[in-house]
């Protein structure tokens, strides 16, 4: 005797070698003996051999119509050896049994299973569902293959062309443009980013990490949303001063500005006139909608993505030979340059020029002679007011070594790089830093002595955070630090300079004491701003990266910061050398540059030797 039984999912047939009424002991088709209960036993019959009957089964099963046993199969429960008589329109051989009901198994979309060898045909509307997932599917099949062969013959598909952040940045494993680029990456043996390059689909290393930072800080782009500037600027008195701005010659967004006054007294008014957008941007308006999402003006070298439309930085930008609205903090100062005394105002001033930092010569710093360059007595003012502020702050600049990148993105291929040290601690820089420390400083504490909330820069046992309490920065060795200094550019400025024009205007503050609004925009200002600050720097690796290849360097002079972290000379870089010896920190060393990977923005270093002092 024979039985033809379901194990595990799985029919298999076998010959019984003891009944135990309850379970059975079998010896399988394949010869392994087994313990079948007596409930999953489906047929039992004499012939053929259980090896011929799941052969002839197989054979019976491929060739019933499951369409056909759906449509005459009913609505009701049935078992599997009922179907079978009505379909062969007699009693059933042992085969013809077990054909049909591994039929039904194989139909899982035409046939519910409801119990051991029983079935109950799916509902129309669900297997119409089912059957339409199963064309969907081959259509998919079909068409990952059609990508796959255009991939693997270096041609991009029109399907993955507008696909492609996804497929670079953050991919979707079950997108059909997906599935296709694995495949085919795994049948040429590479990798999604050289295989999309050989498609041309990556113009150029700069585009494949500066398109990586649009795809996960713009999602929507860089375009601006319309918007309706209905907002008047106040009219404003003109004050009798002629300002001037400091700032590097690629600066359009020109936030703030100086001037220098004589008094009768014999003193000096020296003015830090910071550019007042506040004025047409108020809380709620749509302008603040697009400054709010933004949070910060993004910098990296070549380029830069602006906080606010171009439109709006031309209105307000301190250009000169304009008369832009100015929030004016005015210090008197003895002809020493000692603080007597200050006031702020809002106002539109007259600026006369725009100096930038490398016409600009140090002349200022000392003793006045014949034939200056315009604007050094000024510059000599400043300097002086300067000093004493620094004296007092008792927090002398450290002098320190930065770079700045010049991007000529005519030269082919892909631009060519100038890298040009900065030497910061200059008179010029300290002179800058120290108004500037001084305006926010001040008027952080014309907010907190009205007690009005601003979003403050503290520093406390060497960690800086934001606040919005007025709290000390020991690193700056002032009681308060607000930044307010750059309203066009950063979106706490822009938040703090409202309200300070309402304090000044005796108004309420447009964010009262505890506006959750306020506390967002704090902790969403400290996460975009360290976001954008590290693209930056990514992008400065790159570009010093980018130098190394375009001037042929294949040997740097660096210094080892700790461990096998060394710093460039020549470049803003920092790298690990693997095979660096146990020199100590400071030691000069002389680096092997190998192979430079400007996708991943990597190079291979190794240690020659040491280097002079």
């Amino acid at each position: 005797m024979h039985v033809f039984f379901e194990d595990d999912g799985a029919f298999k047939a076998g010959t019984v070698l003891a009944d135990n009424e309850s379970s059975l002991q079998v010896e399988s088709s394949s010869g392994k003996r087994l313990k079948v209960k007596a409930a999953n036993v489906l047929l039992r019959f004499a012939d053929p051999s259980p090896s011929a009957l799941l052969a002839d089964a197989q054979g019976v099963a491929s060739s019933i119509d499951p369409n056909f046993l759906w449509e005459v199969s009913g609505d009701r429960e049935f078992a599997f050896a009922d179907l079978a008589a009505d379909y062969f329109g007699r009693a059933p051989r042992a085969a013809e049994a077990a054909g049909l009901a591994l039929c039904l198994h194989a139909s899982p979309m035409y046939f519910y299973k409801k119990g051991r060898g029983r079935y109950k045909a799916a509902p129309a509307d669900a297997l119409k569902a089912a059957q339409a997932g199963v064309e969907r599917k081959r259509r998919e099949i079909a068409e990952v293959a059609a990508l796959v062969d255009e991939l693997k013959a270096n041609r991009l598909p029109d399907a993955l062309r507008d696909k492609l952040p996804m497929l670079l940045y953050k991919p979707d494993k079950l997108a059909i443009e997906t599935r296709a680029l694995t495949l085919a990456c795994e049948s040429l043996q590479t990798n999604p980013l050289a295989l999309l390059t050989a498609c041309g689909a990556v113009p150029s290393s700069h585009d494949y990490h500066y398109n990586r930072f649009l795809f996960e800080a713009f999602p929507s782009g860089v375009a601006f949303p319309a918007y309706h500037d209905a907002v008047a600027i106040p009219d404003l008195p003109v004050a009798p001063v002629r300002a001037f701005s400091i700032d590097d010659a690629t600066t359009t967004e020109i936030d703030d500005a100086f001037s220098v006054r004589a008094l009768p007294n014999g003193n000096l008014e020296i003015g830090i006139h910071i550019a007042a957008p506040a004025l047409a941007i108020p809380r709620g308006s749509r302008l603040d909608a697009i400054a709010r999402a933004r949070l910060s003006t993004v910098y990296m070298p070549g380029r830069k993505i602006t906080m606010l439309p171009e439109p709006v930085i031309t209105r307000f930008t301190l250009a000169a030979g304009s008369e832009p609205a100015s929030l004016s903090l005015y210090v008197e100062t003895a002809p020493d340059g000692t603080p007597v005394r200050h006031h702020t105002r809002v106002e539109r001033v007259q600026v006369a020029v725009n100096l930038r930092l490398d016409a600009i010569s140090d002349d200022f710093a000392s003793d006045a002679s014949t034939r200056e360059p315009e604007w050094t007595g000024e510059l000599r003012a400043l300097w002086r007011l300067a000093q004493k502020l620094e004296t007092v702050r008792g927090k002398a600049d450290i002098a320190r070594l930065d770079y700045s990148f010049r991007i000529d993105w005519n030269a082919a291929p892909e631009g060519r790089v100038s890298i040009v040290p900065r030497p910061r601690g200059s008179p010029l820089d300290r002179l800058v830093a120290e108004l500037m420390i001084h305006v926010n400083s001040t008027w952080g504490k014309r907010l907190a002595d009205e007690r009005a909330p601003g979003l403050y820069r503290t520093q406390q046992a060497g960690k800086v955070k934001m606040s919005t309490k007025p709290e000390s920065h020991q690193g700056l060795g002032v009681a308060q630090y607000l930044w307010a200094s750059s309203p066009l550019r950063r979106y706490s400025d822009l938040v703090n300079q409202r309200q300070l024009l309402a304090v000044l205007d005796a108004k309420p503050a447009p964010y009262a004491e505890g506006d959750v609004e306020l506390f967002s925009i704090m902790a969403d200002f400290e996460a975009t701003y360290s976001q954008y600050a590290e693209f930056q720097s990514r992008m400065e690796q790159y570009w010093c990266l980018r130098w190394l290849l375009q001037e042929n360097r294949t040997e740097a002079e660096a210094s080892i910061v700790r461990d096998n972290l060394v710093r460039f000379d020549a470049l803003p870089l920092y790298v690990r050398v693997p095979d660096l010896p146990a020199l100590g920190s400071g030691a000069r060393i002389r680096v092997g540059v190998g192979r430079i990977d400007l996708f991943s923005a990597t190079v291979e270093t190794r240690f020659i030797g040491t280097a002079s002092p």
